[in-house]
């Protein structure tokens, strides 16, 4: 069929631009109108929508809104540009009505599969809009953040980086940032050289595969802290290295423990978070961070130290990086928990060797990092609000620590020791906490069992739980439902 039978007559669109107050943009109701006529089929495919001169001189408005309305519409696969002839209705399009997402609840899991870590993970990161609290999450609450500290960088960068965003950054990472970044580890005792000892990465867990990655082959030995991060157990299982369990205690790893595995097995590697321990929320004393460096000398082995949550230690941390002095310390720290869990900037501090490694490393295996992140969150530093931002949510998590405690110790929940700081409490149920998540995920809460933060994988009575849990009603009464039916449905509950 001839299309000029199917062009749309100017007025057969019957838009009429309204200029009230709280009304949509003008660009934006006259994609709603166009949409909806596509959607109940009065512009069918094919149709040739009215030209930008006729359409904005009918509706009396700027002939800019028409082309900005129509833009939007050619980039939602809509309509249809051909030069010279104008717009035309595309044949197949997607539907742009409101649905209700798919991924909005816990996806289902059936009795005989394991509540694993790929399955907390898939489900932490379902769409959240509408669905309740996630219990398993490592990020606080967004109505803790200050997003219009980050709103305020993000605008800031975008007015002055120019063109500079266009290419690729720096392989080492954004530079202003390390110089910052070195800044800001030399206020809390450790000095770091930002040319040779720092670079960037996406993220805390991108920079742990990075490392793993450049020191491990398969076979090789690896010593983990028992609980432990439950993201570190996958990331070494993939590398098909022998992963060792070295116990938590109060005040650092069990080093009777570890002084017998070393010799035993010769370890390449002890990953450790020793500031703000995940998940029990432990610290370092000073005994036992001389004794694990004695250790790593005397059995030849590297360091991994993880400080995702050294922000929120009450007093200057004690890091091993800082007494090591970075000689087999590698420290690797990012700002997703205490900004933005989409912020994916994070670092590694080591040996000049070890950095000009990890920089090839990260190269080959995704270029350099983003640079427009990397540049807000050198914003945020340089302007000094974040040590301001952080020590408010310290005295935030501080004060509702205390809330979680007295209220899951309420339930019926014993946290044996309890936590210096940080997001998370430790607790134990006197039941299999795999249970328990389970059926709490079948009510809409993603809770963490104890299994997932063991290196052997085994039923666990502990929970960890975040802090900021206390706050959401509704959670704690699942929580609260599940733990009364313990004696039901749990062998360990029985057993203990």
């Amino acid at each position: 069929m001839d299309t000029t039978t199917l062009t749309v007559q100017t007025n057969a669109l019957g838009w009429q631009p309204q200029r009230l107050p709280g009304m949509p943009p003008l660009v934006e109701q006259l994609v709603q109108h166009c949409q909806s006529l596509m959607e109940s089929h009065s512009l069918r495919a094919g149709t040739r929508l009215p030209s930008v001169r006729q359409l904005a001189d009918a509706a009396g408005v700027s002939r800019d809104t028409v082309v900005q309305a129509y833009d939007r519409l050619v980039a939602q696969g809509l309509v249809y540009s051909r030069p010279g002839a104008g717009f035309f209705v595309s044949a197949q399009r997607l539907s742009h009505k409101a649905k209700t997402p798919k991924t909005l609840q816990i996806p289902s899991l059936a009795a005989d599969a394991a509540f694993d870590t790929p399955f907390l993970l898939r489900s932490m990161f379902r769409d959240t809009q509408e669905a309740r609290f996630d219990g398993s999450t490592g990020i606080l609450p967004a109505s803790w953040m200050d997003h219009e500290m980050l709103n305020a960088a993000v605008r800031s960068v975008g007015r002055s980086a120019g063109m500079q965003l266009l290419g690729y950054g720096a392989p080492q990472g954004y530079a202003p940032l390390r110089q910052q970044l070195a800044a800001h580890l030399l206020t809390q005792g450790l000095a770091v050289d930002p040319e040779h000892e720092l670079m960037t990465c996406a993220g805390v867990t991108q920079g742990m595969d990075l490392v793993l990655r450049s020191h491990l082959h398969t076979g090789d030995a690896v010593l983990v802290e028992d609980p432990a991060w439950f993201m570190v157990f996958g990331l070494l299982r993939a590398l098909g290295v022998q992963v060792l369990p070295v116990p938590r205690l109060r005040d650092g790893p069990d080093l009777e423990v570890l002084q017998r595995l070393a010799s035993a097995h010769r370890p390449k590697l002890f990953i450790t978070n020793t500031v703000v321990h995940n998940p029990t929320g432990f610290g370092l004393s000073l005994p036992v961070a001389h004794d694990v460096l004695r250790l790593a000398e005397q059995h030849d082995f590297l360091i991994l130290e993880d400080d995702t949550y050294a922000d929120f230690a009450p007093q200057q941390p004690m890091r091993l990086a800082t007494l090591d002095r970075l000689r087999r310390v590698l420290l690797l720290g990012g700002f997703s928990k205490t900004l933005a869990g989409s912020l994916r900037v994070g670092y590694i501090a080591a040996q000049p060797q070890r950095i000009r490694a990890l920089t090839d490393t990260k190269l080959l295996s995704g270029l350099t990092s983003a640079e427009l992140g990397e540049r807000v969150v050198h914003r945020i530093l340089a302007d000094g609000q974040y040590r301001k931002h952080v020590q408010r949510l310290r005295q935030r998590l501080d004060a509702t620590r205390q809330r979680c405690l007295k209220a899951v110790e309420a339930m019926g929940l014993r946290v044996h020791q309890e936590p210096l700081a940080g997001m998370f409490v430790w607790a134990d149920a006197a039941q299999d906490t795999e249970a328990l998540a389970r059926t709490a995920a079948a009510q809409g809460v993603l809770l963490a069992p104890g299994v997932l933060f063991s290196v052997q994988q085994r039923a666990s009575t502990m929970l960890r739980l975040p802090v900021s849990m206390v706050d959401d009603p509704v959670s704690m009464a699942v929580l609260a439902h599940c733990l009364l039916h313990k004696e039901k449905s749990c062998p360990l509950a029985a057993a203990g």
